[in-house]
């Protein structure tokens, strides 16, 4: 870890030591890069950290070339959902109007035989989507169903969804009901769905790509759903990171730090914080101290 390596940088670093694959340290190679010191002494440690980068991408040419893949699976990120349906319920047009990813829409049937992954970007926090294929299709991957955070469920009628809960079976997760295509509904039709979901407690959501009915209230209900809290680090002097820390309600400053990097917290000598458990901003409080979405914490080292 560099000298005056802020809280970014190191959370950064972190990410790279535990990524797996090629893509992936590819991936937070460069966002080490981004985050390295600028200053004049910081010069030796970008030169390093770009001959490394020129390595891993000759490596994943190589890799290329080859046939030989390195990707290793889908790594989990601290927000994951995974979207479950059958085949040509829209799963693709969900995930395409959700997230960044360019998801092929197509009308053939069982056209999406591998899983795909986009990110969505919910004030502030980072949500990784996955598309799982056909849940009646050989390629449908129970695993990735059975690790997620929340299901997306989407459906085309109420016979689609019995369906659906009879193949997942009685899995305790957190489920929203997608009613896609809702744009081919007429007032009348949409009051009765609604009403029979509203009937049976499920927490469901109407929703249309066409149209674009549904899509912020489905954000809202998703990142809802994960009862997690955002939690920011600053530099002295400096504003707030602009993407914040995931963590459990409840949780402590010690655990920011041990989240920014292992053993890091023993470093810490002071820790300031602004926000909603604070009693005024920048209140001086220990490594116990509990926090609340939103908060801001600055760490001191010795």
């Amino acid at each position: 870890m560099p000298i005056n390596a802020h809280p970014e940088y190191i959370a950064a670093e972190g990410e790279y030591l535990r990524a797996k694959s090629v893509e992936e340290k590819i991936e937070k190679l460069k966002k080490m890069i981004s985050y390295a010191p600028s200053h004049k002494g910081g010069e030796n440690l970008r030169a390093q950290l770009k001959t490394r980068l020129k390595k891993l991408l000759e490596e994943k040419e190589k890799s290329k070339k080859s046939g030989k893949s390195s990707r290793t699976g889908i790594k989990k990120e601290d927000l994951q959902a995974v979207i479950i349906g059958k085949s040509n319920s829209g799963k693709s047009s969900v995930l395409t109007e959700l997230t960044n990813a360019k998801a092929e829409v197509s009308h053939t049937h069982l056209s999406t035989t591998t899983p795909k992954i986009g990110m969505m970007n919910y004030q502030g926090a980072n949500i990784q989507i996955i598309e799982n294929p056909a849940i009646e299709s050989e390629y449908y991957d129970k695993g990735i169903t059975n690790t997620t955070d929340t299901l997306i469920i989407i459906i085309n009628s109420i016979q689609d969804l019995k369906e659906i809960e009879t193949m997942i079976g009685n899995i305790q997760k957190n489920k929203i009901v997608l009613f896609n295509k809702s744009d081919l509904l007429n007032l009348e039709e949409k009051r009765k769905i609604s009403s029979t979901l509203q009937s049976k407690k499920y927490n469901f959501v109407l929703f249309s790509s066409i149209s674009k009915e549904g899509i912020e209230l489905l954000k809202e209900k998703l990142f809802s759903s994960f009862n997690k809290i955002r939690v920011y680090t600053k530099e002295p002097g400096k504003e707030k990171s602009k993407n914040p820390i995931i963590l459990k309600p409840g949780a402590t400053t010690r655990e920011v730090a041990e989240k920014i990097l292992k053993g890091f917290s023993e470093k810490v000598k002071e820790t300031k914080i602004w926000g909603p458990s604070s009693k005024f901003p920048g209140q001086i409080v220990g490594l116990n101290h509990k926090l609340r979405d939103l908060d801001v914490v600055e760490f001191k080292t010795k």
